[in-house]
């Protein structure tokens, strides 16, 4: 029998270069997520009275208790593979000052769970302005993509997807985490409805990786696609495979492609 109490596993409170096309945010905005360890007897939104952001200042956030949806951007994701669920609200209000943040998970049972990290906006500053230098080369590199279709005779299984990293162009070092779905915009791409989900995350806590998705320019899709489907992907980069070590994540532009 698990432990049904609500426990946060690890949390991410950063800045997020937002570059996905025809998005009504603006480019600097940030994230606050919490990750709860898993509770496979039960479903976690139904045990959680509220969580809530703090930081410098007397800044505040409010999650969403709720699925994740692109339109307002605050909810829930769950992980089946792990069945454990996470929160992110995305926030339109620039990037975040240096300082020390915490998000506190208030139970219906009257339990606190809470956990803190400190922001440095060093690492951001230095990844954004690499991505930006060589934008241009970085976008041009994906394949797929709309540029550079899958050939009428590719196969359906152990799709390549490839691009660019930063420290390609002599920038930082860098981790990238790879989402696959079946989309044809960057609207209809459901993060709790995935074909494939690179979890560096994962990789570095089960598989005791410390170089798990380090300046990753590739991945093997390990699911046989569907044929005449249109799928979409996208590659963040983050400078730590440790949700709570992280100070930026660059959301880059979908990329979409049909198969054959």
């Amino acid at each position: 029998m698990t432990d049904p109490r609500i426990q946060i596993y690890d949390i991410m409170a950063c800045n997020v270069y937002w570059d996905f096309e025809n998005s009504p945010m603006p480019k600097e905005t940030h994230k606050m997520l919490v990750a709860l360890y898993p509770t496979p007897d039960v479903a976690a939104p139904d045990m959680i009275e509220k969580i809530t952001a703090y930081g410098p200042d007397g800044y505040e956030a409010a999650f969403a208790n709720q699925k994740y949806q692109n339109d307002v951007k605050n909810g829930w994701f769950y992980t089946p593979e792990i069945q454990n669920y996470w929160y992110m609200v995305n926030l339109p209000d620039g990037f975040l000052k240096e300082g020390e943040y915490t998000i506190e998970v208030i139970s219906k049972d009257g339990s606190v769970s809470r956990k803190s990290r400190v922001q440095d906006n060093g690492p951001s500053d230095a990844a954004v302005e690499a991505y930006l230098k060589n934008y241009d080369a970085i976008f041009e590199s994906f394949s797929p993509s709309k540029a550079k279709p899958l050939g009428a005779g590719a196969g359906l299984k152990d799709v390549k997807l490839n691009w660019s990293v930063l420290s390609d162009f002599g920038g930082p070092d860098a981790f990238y985490v790879t989402r696959l779905a079946q989309a044809s915009t960057p609207m209809n791409f459901d993060g709790n409805n995935l074909t494939m989900f690179d979890n560096i995350y994962v990789q570095r806590l089960y598989n005791s990786d410390p170089g798990a998705g380090k300046n990753r320019g590739e991945v093997i899709v390990d699911k046989e696609l569907d044929p005449g489907t249109d799928y979409g992907y996208f590659v963040e980069i983050t400078d730590a495979n440790i949700g709570g070590d992280a100070n930026i994540c660059i959301f880059q532009p979908h990329q979409f492609f049909k198969t054959p």
